[in-house]
């Protein structure tokens, strides 16, 4: 049995080669692929990474992205390149603990899960990433029909056929859990540990966190349509009421001055109602827009293959990977170990 583990890597300098040389300690080198992708770095990530791929020859694939597409699309990019039989997905941060992979892989392969979310007794995140994680969580159980209690955790572990499943997706807005969801429910969970951040900060924003949680809002449920036409609806319903009162007010009160400021006050109302409508319509116009005009989901400026050594260079300039079976510009699939040449021992 073989196995991949996919790290994007943004900022990452400081801690990606201690993550790697503690993994490749922790699992060993047999049957054991790192994909790392460096997404849009303005650090010294990249010549870090290549270190790591002539440190490692053999075990080691490194995409260098064009830009910054964010979390989900270089994951994406790595799930193409993964080719073990189980595919851990982990952060660059050292906040998930290396030890922790051959358990997370054990317990999908004893359990024969498609997937395995970890769960931790206490997260180390800073507050505004809870908060988010936590808002976040919320519409998952709402929009995706997330099974109760489950965490959705960056840090997993997914067999062949789910990552096959989720790599036909090729629009420009992946949500890696949004689409494991949409092909599964044989989903597992481990309790792990999280240690605290011992360099740098978090690099999500609220900007990020934002886009994140309109990707699972718009891309994976029809439900902001629905919601809008029911707020619609109960608008018109409001405005019929208001209609009736302020009739039976006249009949009995005749005195009584029409009101500026409701009048002011339902205007506002119902013009809001209606700029939420569009807004929502225009997001999805604007998404299909962009799917359609194939926007690509990321494009690989680089790719260092895992070879033997001197380690080998394939550029793939201006290639846009948007499907599956689309394969870029100068790849060597022989430089790749197949999975019939790697055991990997202890995970039987």
């Amino acid at each position: 049995m073989t196995c991949s583990i996919v790290i994007p890597v943004y900022n990452g300098a400081e801690t990606i080669g201690p993550l790697v040389g503690r993994l490749v300690q922790e699992m060993g080198r047999d049957g054991l692929q790192i994909v790392l992708v460096n997404d849009g770095s303005a650090d010294g990530s990249d010549g870090v990474c290549r270190s790591l791929c002539r440190q490692y020859p053999g075990h080691l694939v490194y995409l260098r992205l064009s830009k910054n597409f964010g979390e989900h699309n270089a994951v994406m990019a790595g799930l193409h390149r993964a080719s073990g039989d189980h595919v851990v997905v982990m952060d660059d941060d050292f906040q998930n603990p290396p030890e922790e992979v051959r358990r997370l892989v054990d317990h999908a392969a004893r359990n024969d899960y498609d997937v395995v979310y970890t769960r931790y007794d206490r997260k180390h995140h800073h507050w505004f990433r809870n908060l988010g994680s936590r808002f976040n969580d919320a519409v998952a159980s709402l929009l995706l029909d997330k099974p109760k209690g489950l965490y959705l955790s960056s840090f997993k572990c997914m067999n062949r056929f789910t990552v096959r499943e989720v790599i036909r997706y090729s629009g420009p807005y992946p949500y890696i859990d949004g689409l494991i969801l949409r092909c599964t429910r044989n989903i597992g969970t481990i309790t792990v540990r999280h240690d605290p951040r011992q360099v740098g900060r978090s690099n999500y924003t609220l900007r990020k966190l934002v886009a994140l949680w309109l990707n699972s809002f718009i891309n994976f449920s029809v439900l902001p349509l629905r919601a809008s036409t029911v707020a619609g609806f109960a608008a018109s319903v409001v405005g019929i009421l208001l209609g009736v009162s302020v009739l039976a007010e006249r009949f009995t009160r005749p005195d009584t001055p029409l009101g500026w400021a409701s009048l002011q006050v339902s205007l506002l109302t119902f013009s809001g109602v209606q700029l939420v409508m569009l807004g929502i319509l225009g997001e999805y116009l604007g998404r299909l827009y962009l799917s359609q005009n194939q926007t690509p989901q990321f494009v690989t400026r680089d790719e260092f293959v895992e070879a033997s050594p001197p380690c080998t260079t394939q550029t793939a300039s201006g290639f846009s990977r948007t499907s599956a079976s689309s394969s870029p510009v100068g790849w060597d699939s022989s430089a790749v170990i197949s999975p019939s040449e790697w055991s990997l021992s202890g995970l039987e």
